[in-house]
C-alpha cells in the first residue's frame, strides 16, 4: 500500500517505526518494558533484575574496523549484555552481519580487560525483530532461539553467546490463539499500529504501561512531527521493497515465456500460464 492512502497517523505509536522502537525501549525512564520483553523472551533461560543502556556505537581497535551502530545495546545487572536490533528488510548476508555484531561487541569487552591471560567473557545475545523471512521456503516457524550445540549430541556447547529471532512476517496468530507472553509481544508487535485501545488479553501490567504512554496526541509538536517522519520513512522503504520485489517477479515471468517460446508452446497457452499479456509476449 502507498503511504499516501494511509491515515497519517493512527491512535497509538508504531513500535516498528524507528521513533517508536526507542520510544518503547530505549528510554531509561521506560526501561521496565525492555526488562519485561526480554524476560518474557528468555522464558526462565535468564532473569533480567534491571538494565543499563550502553553505548551503541563502537569504533574498531584499529583504523581498519568498521564502526558498527546498534540499535539498542544494554548491560544486566549480572553482566549479560544484549544488542536488540530492529530490521525492516532482508538485507543480504544477514546472518553475517548478526554474528559480526556479537564477535565485535564480545572483542570490545575483551578488550576491556588490558593485556590479560583471561578469557572469561561475560554472556552476549542478539534479539532481531524482523520484518522479513531469514529463509523464503519457511513460512511457519516465527521463533528462533540459536545456540551453540554439538551437532551430533545436540547438547548445548557454550551457554554464554546466542540469537533470538522474531519474525513477524511468518506470525500469524489470531488472538485466541496466543499460547505465551512472547506470543502476546510478537502480536503487539505487529498489530499495534491498528489498534484503539488495550485488548483485554494483553493482560499483563506493562502493557497497560505501553498503552498508557502511547497515544499519539500526548507528544510535543516537535516529538510528532520526528515521529511522522520516522512514519514515513517505514511506508517509503516498504513501497520501494515491494516495488523491487515486483519488478523481480515480472522479470522472472518474462524469462519464463521467453523459455516457453523457444519450445515453441503456444503464445495464448504462454500467456495464461504466466499473466503476461499476448502482445508481452510476442514482444520478448
Amino acid at each position: 500500500m502507498n503511504h499516501s492512502d494511509q491515515p497519517l497517523t493512527t491512535k497509538f505509536i508504531d513500535p516498528l517505526t524507528d521513533y517508536g522502537f526507542r520510544f518503547y525501549f530505549a528510554s531509561e525512564p521506560r526501561k521496565e518494558i525492555l526488562i519485561e520483553f526480554l524476560n518474557d523472551l528468555f522464558e526462565g533461560e535468564r532473569y533480567i533484575e534491571d538494565l543499563e543502556y550502553t553505548p551503541t556505537e563502537h569504533d574498531g581497535d584499529v583504523p581498519a574496523d568498521k564502526r558498527v551502530m546498534f540499535d539498542l545495546n544494554c548491560r544486566g545487572r549480572n553482566n549479560e549484555h544484549f544488542i536488540i536490533e530492529m530490521q525492516r528488510v532482508r538485507q543480504e548476508f544477514f546472518r553475517d552481519r548478526a554474528l559480526y555484531y556479537t564477535s565485535r561487541l564480545i572483542q570490545r569487552l575483551l578488550s576491556k580487560g588490558g593485556e590479560s591471560n583471561q578469557y572469561e567473557l561475560p554472556a552476549v545475545y542478539l534479539i532481531g525483530v524482523l520484518e522479513f523471512r531469514m529463509d523464503d521456503n519457511e513460512k511457519e516457524q516465527y521463533f528462533y532461539d540459536i545456540a551453540l550445540t554439538d551437532k551430533i549430541t545436540g547438547k548445548q556447547f557454550y551457554n554464554k553467546l546466542g540469537f533470538k529471532f522474531l519474525e513477524l512476517s511468518n506470525f500469524v496468530k489470531e488472538e485466541h490463539q496466543l499460547e505465551s507472553y512472547r506470543d502476546k509481544w510478537m502480536y503487539l508487535l505487529k498489530h499495534m499500529h491498528k489498534m484503539d485501545r488495550l485488548p483485554t488479553f494483553l493482560d499483563k501490567r506493562v502493557f497497560q504501561k505501553i498503552f498508557s504512554i502511547a497515544e499519539v496526541s500526548k507528544l510535543t509538536t516537535e516529538e510528532r512531527m520526528a515521529y511522522e517522519a520516522s512514519l514515513k520513512a517505514k511506508w517509503d522503504t516498504q513501497n520501494a521493497f515491494a516495488y523491487l520485489e515486483k519488478k523481480s517477479r515480472e522479470e522472472e515471468k518474462r524469462n519464463i515465456a521467453r523459455e516457453f517460446k523457444k519450445l515453441g508452446v503456444p503464445i495464448a497457452d504462454i500467456a495464461k500460464g504466466t499473466g503476461l499479456s499476448i502482445e508481452e509476449i510476442e514482444k520478448l
